[in-house]
């Protein structure tokens, strides 16, 4: 089955159990197995509208669910834990996104992978280098690190929160 590198986050309170229960939720699908989780960081938000600091986390999972399956998957879990899509980049209670799925590339009217956006993000870079190990990630040919450098960081722009033991495996 393939490795598939998912990003969680949320900024409306609880935001550590809105994380837990999304990977609850992950875990209990039939075709899904939860094979690590990064640590959880705290990240201001992105996008410019004005909110609450973010928990972020990254979780490798294997699926035998197609990128398209998968992401229906996501979405179910989304609205079941009360996600509302009403102010674009806005406050969530969760947010789930596939980073990377194995080393497919590919593009629908609903989803780009690898995400577009992965190389702007460092609540998203340093969670993956964090649980990859010796994977190489690329995006347009650069590998994570690469990304990481040339983004303009202030000191706290993302700061370790904790670990997130429910579902830290190796």
């Amino acid at each position: 089955m393939p490795d598939v590198f998912l990003g969680l986050g949320s900024n409306i309170e609880p935001r550590s159990e809105y994380l837990k229960k999304a990977a609850a939720e992950l875990a209990e699908l039939k075709a899904v197995r939860v094979k690590k989780t990064s640590s959880v960081y705290v990240t201001k938000p992105y996008g410019g509208v004005e909110q609450a600091d973010f928990l972020n986390a990254v979780i490798l999972i294997n699926t035998s669910l197609n990128p398209e399956e998968l992401l229906k998957k996501i979405l179910e879990i989304e609205k079941k834990l009360g996600r509302v899509r009403d102010i674009e980049w806005g406050p969530r209670k969760i947010d789930i996104d596939i980073l990377f799925y194995d080393k497919l590339y590919y593009q629908s009217p609903n989803l780009q992978i690898p995400h577009p956006e992965i190389k702007k993000r460092a609540f998203v870079i340093i969670p993956l280098l964090e649980i990859i190990g010796e994977k190489k990630l690329l995006i347009e040919g650069k590998d994570l690190n690469y990304w990481l450098n040339q983004l303009e960081m202030d000191e706290d722009e993302i700061k370790l929160y904790s670990d997130f033991p429910e579902f830290k495996q190796a």
